[in-house]
């Protein structure tokens, strides 16, 4: 039994999927090994289909940016040069991602108005624990939670952290969570958009979080095609020799062997060896296909479907993957789109023009009443072009008409102005 060795799945990786919520060393672990939002980026980064979902709808969110009657409220946003407009793009990609966004924000020095707004990449964020009414009092910030804070807690977990010098989860740098009555003696602060879900108490879940395992199984269905492409594929000969080789012997022939075929580089090279009589030649048999290509056509198609349900895109054709024997078209693609659009983009984008207009708001109190809302991409209906502007407040019609016809009137300037100008 000496010669037989077994190795455990990893069972680390097989928990990161689930989003716990474990009080630590005086915070909340987000994850069973505090890194679930570093899981969604990996989700992000290494499924394609998950990727093209997500950009899809955050482009779709973004439109043609954030668009205001008072145009001006909406050109600094920061110190950093900062516009509103950057804010709000990066702020839609921590929504959809993340299922929550996060803003630090800075009080001017006599506590009139918000002087700056910052964005704060949300997988940064860890609620220190709740106080006695159950409210959360504020965040520690961190770009280092997968590394140096993965387990967090009292006993082996918290003590592995001392290699990296770590003093306590007090060295970090916290913000409280924003509160305008308490400007005074907290000018700065964190705005942090959680969303009620049910069973979390501290952290959001993306609306996709039904199918992270599928999404999970597209990365490794991936990784599973690569390395078998990298390897040299599946087996398809099995070579025995008659050497009566002992072990490095046998190594040093394998070594060879895979130095001289495996691999894509050399894909249908000739096979030569020389041996000293018929009686040690090697016996190459072919291995026969178990028939394996089907059953990963089918995983793909279903994993493909999983993930568009999980981001509720009704058609594939969005995002430009075309279905086999689908016949589709133009109108299916439309109405599809509109389906998006009024179904998902617009609570988003509705939801993010709130928050938007109550800070800027709070940075210009002194200004007249404004309307910010977003300049969705321009939709051809009948050949005509059309200028769709959603606000927080109405969706269709309505708050944004006067947007929308201020819009309209810019365009017309600008074509005359070209028209002048040839």
């Amino acid at each position: 039994m000496n010669n037989f060795k077994f190795q455990a799945i990893n069972k680390e990786d097989m928990d990161r999927i689930y989003p716990t919520e474990k009080k630590a060393k005086g915070f909340v672990q987000y994850g069973i090994y505090n890194d679930f939002p570093e899981y969604l980026i990996y989700l992000y980064n290494n499924s394609a289909i998950n990727n093209t979902c997500i950009n899809a709808i955050v482009d779709g969110i973004v439109g043609e940016g954030l668009v205001c009657d008072q145009s001006h409220l909406l050109d600094c946003a920061n110190n950093d040069g900062e516009s509103w407009n950057d804010i709000f793009k990066k702020t839609a990609l921590d929504y959809k991602l993340y299922g929550g966004f996060a803003w630090e924000i800075i009080w001017s020095k006599d506590r009139s108005r918000i002087a700056e707004i910052y964005h704060v990449d949300f997988s940064w964020l860890r609620a220190k624990e709740k106080n006695e009414r159950g409210k959360i009092p504020g965040y520690y910030i961190s770009d280092e939670w997968a590394e140096k804070y993965k387990f967090g807690g009292y006993g082996s977990g918290w003590n592995r952290n001392a290699s990296y010098g770590i003093g306590g989860i007090e060295d970090l740098p916290y913000l409280p969570v924003f509160n305008e009555k308490k400007k005074n003696e907290e000018p700065k602060q964190v705005f942090v958009y959680n969303p009620y879900r049910p069973g979390q108490r501290y952290y959001p879940l993306p609306d996709y979080v039904g199918a992270l395992r599928v999404i999970d199984l597209d990365s490794e269905v991936d990784n599973y095609h690569i390395n078998n492409i990298k390897n040299g594929l599946s087996p398809s000969l099995a070579i025995t020799t008659f050497t009566n080789a002992d072990p490095d012997q046998r190594n040093e022939i394998e070594q060879m062997l895979r130095l001289q075929y495996q691999g894509t580089n050399n894909a249908g090279q000739m096979i030569y060896m020389d041996v000293d009589s018929p009686e040690n030649a090697p016996k190459i048999e072919p291995i026969p296909n178990n028939g394996s290509d089907d059953y990963y056509i089918a995983i793909n198609e279903m994993v493909v479907q999983k993930i568009l349900t999980a981001h509720r895109i009704t058609s594939p054709m969005i995002l430009g993957i075309k279905t086999p024997g689908q016949l589709g078209g133009r109108d299916e693609v439309t109405d599809a789109y509109l389906l998006l659009v009024n179904t998902v983009l617009r609570p988003y984008q509705q939801t993010l023009l709130s928050e938007v207009e109550n800070f800027l708001h709070l940075m210009y109190p002194a200004a007249d009443e404004f309307s910010v809302g977003v300049q969705q991409l321009k939709l051809f209906s009948d050949n005509e072009e059309e200028v769709d502007v959603v606000t927080s407040v109405e969706s269709e019609a309505g708050e944004d008409n006067m947007l929308e016809a201020e819009i309209e009137q810019s365009d017309r300037e600008a074509v005359n102005q070209d028209t002048i100008l040839i």
